[in-house]
């Protein structure tokens, strides 16, 4: 698991396209962000501040370097397109539309590198009648179907608690251009345009259960079901501190397992019972003992019950911090605790080499890499290009 030699454009900001640069780049692959000198990455400025920059960008945007370049100016144009003739990626998340009037689309930066893999991530993709739409998480959340299938008890739609459609697309492009990057590796296939929509992923996400409107016609409704409730097996329920727990005794045993447990045999037929009592029986039983309690016996029995844990918990668990998942990088003094790459291997991944660029510290030290005198970057200066 080695990416280093492969150097990324990074045109993106915010959360997906800097979650699939920051998982390449922990890799090994050499990112460098194309910021705007007036403002750069906007998750920059998100509160809370530390040390003067957003916390989200300071969790996203690792082992990278940041160079300001003014695409607006022929001068920045052309400091780009010198930057495209030595790299393999190009990555950017604008709308539809805006890279061609900046002159750094595809069709443009290929006459510059044939063999450039050029990922452009937007909210409904470069082409459909949505195209030219904005949103954010909740918009793709909802128009993808996820909001209308999470709901609680009192049939309200619920919003999720991570922003699952944007990371998700930030997944899926960054198996996307590995896969490109392979492809030309393997087939000496040349360069290739990537067009990754954050809907097209979340609605790929459904694949487990959209065979109900796509082979049945049938309109899946939450808490209708086995995945969102509609059976008691597969449900959360409230413990007698007035915390919750999961219960997802899927399988037959697991589900005998656990009417063992709570001294209920009369419930091992009921597994798929849409019976109210067989619910009211549950509830009960889970309101007889506390969070603790009912955690203690989700460790020590084969029953498919865990607790419903908050984020501060998950991150202070004895076995998050065994598996590695989090490490730290210094940043002016302070340590900045870091969720770290979510793999292991035999080959050793050091997502921890380096904390999150300033915007523009790197500009100097890139722009004499491609060959531009210190002279020649003074004047870029002077002209407000970097």
């Amino acid at each position: 698991m080695d990416l280093n030699g492969l150097k990324i454009l990074d045109m993106t900001r915010l959360l997906p396209g800097p979650y699939a640069t920051m998982l390449m780049a922990d890799l090994g692959a050499e990112v460098i962000k194309i910021e705007d000198p007036r403002r750069g990455d906007y998750a920059r400025s998100m509160e809370p501040l530390i040390k003067g920059e957003g916390a989200p960008f300071l969790m996203l945007n690792r082992n990278k370097r940041s160079i300001e370049i003014d695409l607006k100016k022929e001068e920045g144009n052309e400091i780009f397109l010198r930057l495209v003739k030595e790299s393999d990626v190009i990555f950017e998340q604008f709308r539809p539309g805006v890279v061609k009037k900046l002159g750094v689309d595809y069709e443009t930066v290929k006459q510059v590198n044939p063999d450039i893999i050029y990922c452009s991530l937007s909210g409904y993709g470069q082409t459909g009648p949505l195209k030219d739409k904005g949103g954010h998480d909740l918009n793709y959340a909802s128009e993808g179907g996820l909001i209308d299938l999470t709901r609680s008890r009192k049939e309200d739609p619920a919003i999720p608690g991570y922003p699952i459609s944007v990371m998700t697309a930030g997944l899926f492009s960054a198996f996307s251009i590995i896969s490109a990057l392979l492809d030309r590796e393997m087939n000496d296939s040349g360069g290739e345009f990537i067009d990754i929509s954050i809907l097209d992923c979340l609605i790929s996400l459904s694949t487990g259960i959209a065979w109900k409107p796509l082979l049945k016609g049938d309109t899946p409704k939450a808490r209708e079901t086995e995945l969102t409730g509609a059976y008691p097996f597969y449900d959360i329920y409230e413990t007698k501190d007035g915390r919750y727990v999961s219960l997802a005794a899927y399988e037959r045993k697991y589900w005998k397992n656990f009417c063992e447990l709570i001294d209920r045999d009369e419930l091992k037929e009921e597994q798929f019972s849409k019976e109210e009592w067989v619910k009211r029986i549950l509830e009960e039983e889970f309101k007889s003992k506390d969070f603790e309690e009912w955690k203690t016996l989700a460790e020590e029995n084969d029953v498919m019950l865990s607790p419903v844990r908050d984020l501060k918990e998950v991150m202070e668990s004895l076995h998050v911090r065994e598996r590695d998942m989090l490490g730290s990088l210094d940043l002016d003094g302070e340590n900045l605790t870091q969720i770290g790459f979510p793999a292991t291997s035999e080959k050793r991944i050091d997502e921890f080499r380096r904390t999150p660029p300033r915007k523009g510290e790197d500009t100097d030290e890139v722009l004499k890499e491609i060959g531009y005198a210190p002279e020649e970057i003074e004047q870029f200066k002077e002209a407000e290009v970097l």
